[in-house]
């Protein structure tokens, strides 16, 4: 079995950024807003920033306490949205229940919503629109795909969730590389037998270890896109990797994954978003990085 590793992936998009950025003095800008101490949101805003840091794109935090008010938040939020040195914003959800996150996620500027999250990015999305930005989960399925040489088309990929999150962007992701796509979920039917028939199987249902050998075969590539912890307090997959590991033709670990490769895809999103909105000015006073 080939273990398909996610830092070579991250690596090779963090260095198409640096080599984008090279010289530029306007760097793309993104915002990171996080209501509350939530201690997942924290790690995954610790790895944002060092990512961020390392490829040369500026951030913002904007940090608001647990308790804020619905048009608090809102003027802040709108604050954030009009900012036209900001290329992206980064919300961490989900939001308070005195929040309502549905207006708040469908407020955000479509050109600045590098994360895929309102209706207006997933209908681009879903319409085939080559320059939506799809959930960086998603779209760091994609990379790993595309870094590894697993040609999509023509093959059979099954899709275990159906989140607007992973697995329903991950699917139109697919079928618009020409796979046959099945979404499946924990009440279809027979289902160990139908995860058995993908040459591509992604899990994201948030089972730790639920996937084993029944549902894979020889010709199986499994990407895991689940981050779980066991029952010794340690992180692991959806995937039970001891049983699959040498009954699968490739298959991602967990950690080192998927996970390793979404904050790389965000950074591009940032710089993709930044192009878009404006000329970024290299030294010599050429638009090096220019919407065209």
């Amino acid at each position: 079995m080939q273990i398909l590793k996610g830092a070579p992936v991250a690596a090779a998009i963090r260095d198409e950024i640096k080599k984008e950025l090279e010289g530029c003095e306007t760097k793309p800008c993104l915002a990171i807003v996080r209501v509350g101490e939530k201690q997942e949101d924290l790690s995954y805003e610790r790895s944002a920033l060092k990512r961020m840091s390392g490829v040369g794109i500026e951030t913002k935090l904007f940090v608001f306490p647990a308790d804020i008010s619905m048009d608090d938040f809102s003027a802040e939020f709108a604050a954030i949205n009009d900012d036209p040195t900001i290329d992206g914003i980064l919300l961490f959800r989900p939001l308070p229940a005195q929040l309502n996150e549905s207006q708040i996620v469908e407020s955000i500027a479509p050109e600045k919503d590098v994360d895929g999250i309102s209706s207006a990015a997933l209908g681009k999305l879903f319409s085939g629109d080559k320059h939506a930005f799809a959930p960086c989960t998603a779209q760091a399925v994609m990379e790993i795909i595309h870094f590894y040489g697993i040609e999509p088309q023509g093959k059979r990929a099954v899709v275990l969730g159906r989140s607007l999150v992973v697995g329903k962007p991950l699917s139109m992701l697919l079928l618009n590389e020409n796979a046959t796509v099945t979404i499946c979920h924990s009440r279809t039917a027979s289902l160990p037998e139908v995860c058995r028939e993908a040459d591509i199987l992604v899990t994201a249902i948030g089972k730790a270890k639920w996937v084993d050998e029944r549902f894979v075969s020889e010709k199986t590539i499994v990407i895991d896109v689940g981050i779980n912890v066991d029952e010794n307090g340690m992180l692991c997959g959806d995937v039970n990797f001891g049983q699959i590991e040498d009954k699968v033709f490739m298959a991602t670990p967990v950690p080192g994954g998927v996970g390793a490769v979404t904050t790389a895809v965000l950074a591009k999103h940032v710089l993709e978003a930044a192009k878009g909105r404006r000329a970024l000015n290299s030294k010599g006073g050429k638009n090096g990085l220019s919407a065209d």
